[in-house]
């Protein structure tokens, strides 16, 4: 996979990249995607690094409801999980 690169806009409305370690370019990126959820996806975000429970002792990344009540799980990664 490519190297994560995140943007913002500058005063003239020209993309600048932001600098930092991949991995506080991926914290920057979820935060951002957690601050936009519902007006992106219609999502209404409820936790961030969510914990699974003692018996599976893991986190969900992102995890919110969609219009129905229904848990949505939103997981960042940087491999890839599927063939192309």
């Amino acid at each position: 996979m490519a190297e994560l690169m995140l943007f913002r806009r500058d005063a003239d409305g020209r993309d600048v990249e932001l600098p930092g370690s991949t991995v506080a370019l991926e914290v920057e990126l979820q935060r951002r995607v957690e601050a936009g959820l519902e007006q992106m996806l219609g999502i209404r975000f409820v936790a961030s690094e969510y914990a699974t429970g003692p018996w599976h002792r893991g986190r969900i990344d992102t995890l919110g409801l969609d219009e129905n009540g229904s848990p949505v799980v939103i997981e960042f990664t940087d491999r890839q999980l599927c063939c192309p």
